[in-house]
C-alpha cells in the first residue's frame, strides 16, 4: 500500500483550476512561484520511482491521504508513505500494527524524523520487511473514547476542546482526582508527540514561570516513543468561582485513564495529529475516555 499526499502545488491548482491562475495568486502576494513548482517536480519523481519499484515488485494499490479515515487495511499489507513526517503520523493511527515505512521524497527539503528512507532503498527494503529481516521500532498511540461509541487514535497526541478561539468547558477526572475547568483545550501527548506540541506548551509554561520569577524544576525531557503511557497538559486554565486550576499536568497509563465530559453547547471537538478538518464533536453531555491505545505503531527502521 503506498500513501501520498498532494504537493502545495497540486492543492492550489486545486483551489484556483488552472496553473496560470495558480502562478498569479502566488507572485501576486509576492511570493516565489518557483519553489512550489520544484517541491512538486520532486515528488513527481520520487513517486515515479516509487511506482516502477511497485510494478516490479507485485500487486500493490495506491492510496491518498483523504481517503485514509474509510480504508480498511489488510493485516498483511506493508504500508509506504510518501511525505513529511504528518503523512506517516496521520497513516500510522490507521493501521493495526502493520509495518510502515516512511520515504522521503526530497531530503534536501524535508529533516523527516520519520522518513529515515530514500525511494532508491525501496527495493531491497522490502524484501527485508517481507521476510522479517527489518527492525521496526514500536511507537505508542493515544486513544479517546467517547461515550457514543466513536473512537479516534492519536500517534503523536490529541486535542480536546474548542474549535474556534474560545474557551473550553468540561469536567476532568484522573484517578480519584476531578474538577470543572475552563480553558484553551487539553493536550494528551504520546512519546513521540512530546517532542512536538507538548514541548511547545512545556516550554512556554516553564519560561513564562521563570520570567514571572516562580522558578523552574530543570529543561524539559521528552519521553521514549514507546513509553507506555502518554502526558496531558492543559493550556491556559483559568481558574473562577465555578472552575479551578490544579489538575493540569499529569500521566495517563492503561490502568489510570483519563476522562473529560464535556459543558460546551457547541464548538466542542476531539482531533489528533493536527488534523483539524478530520475531527468528531464533543459537546454538551459527551464523556470521553482517554488511554494508551491497545495497538501500537511500527515504523520500520
Amino acid at each position: 500500500m503506498l500513501v501520498t499526499r498532494k504537493t502545495r502545488l497540486e492543492e492550489l491548482i486545486a483551489r484556483y483550476h488552472t496553473l496560470g491562475q495558480a502562478r498569479f495568486y502566488i507572485e501576486h502576494l509576492g511570493a516565489d512561484f518557483t519553489d512550489y513548482v520544484q517541491e512538486n517536480l520532486a515528488y513527481g519523481e520520487s513517486l515515479q520511482r516509487i511506482s516502477a519499484t511497485l510494478r516490479e515488485w507485485g500487486r500493490h494499490q495506491v492510496l491518498d491521504r483523504s481517503l485514509l479515515p474509510n480504508f480498511i487495511f489488510a493485516p498483511d499489507d506493508i504500508v509506504i508513505a510518501l511525505g513529511q513526517d504528518g503523512l506517516v503520523a496521520n497513516t500510522m493511527k490507521y493501521l493495526e500494527g502493520q509495518p510502515l515505512i516512511g520515504v522521503n521524497p526530497e531530503p534536501t527539503r524535508w529533516d523527516g524524523l520519520l522518513l529515515p528512507f530514500e525511494p532508491c532503498h525501496l527495493d531491497a527494503l522490502l524484501r527485508d520487511v517481507a521476510q522479517g529481516r527489518r527492525p521496526t521500532k514500536a511507537v505508542t498511540m493515544a486513544q479517546a473514547s467517547l461515550s457514543d461509541g466513536q473512537i479516534l487514535r492519536g500517534v503523536n497526541d490529541l486535542f480536546i476542546g474548542p474549535r474556534s478561539h474560545t474557551s473550553a468547558l468540561y469536567d476532568i477526572a484522573l484517578g480519584d482526582r476531578h474538577e470543572q475547568q475552563s480553558s484553551s483545550g487539553v493536550i494528551v501527548s504520546t512519546g513521540l508527540g512530546s517532542t512536538a506540541w507538548l514541548k511547545s506548551v512545556m516550554t512556554g509554561s516553564m519560561a513564562l514561570a521563570a520570567a514571572a520569577g516562580a522558578g523552574s524544576s530543570g529543561a524539559y525531557k521528552p519521553m521514549a516513543w514507546d513509553a507506555d503511557r502518554l502526558t496531558f497538559a492543559v493550556r491556559e486554565p483559568f481558574p473562577t468561582q465555578r472552575t479551578q486550576a490544579s489538575l493540569v499536568y499529569g500521566q495517563v497509563t492503561k490502568s489510570a485513564p483519563l476522562r473529560l465530559r464535556s459543558r460546551m453547547p457547541e464548538h466542542g471537538v476531539i482531533f489528533s495529529d493536527g488534523m483539524e478538518a478530520d475531527f468528531i464533536r464533543f459537546t454538551a453531555g459527551m464523556e470521553v475516555t482517554v488511554s494508551v491505545a491497545p495497538t501500537r505503531g511500527m515504523l520500520v527502521t
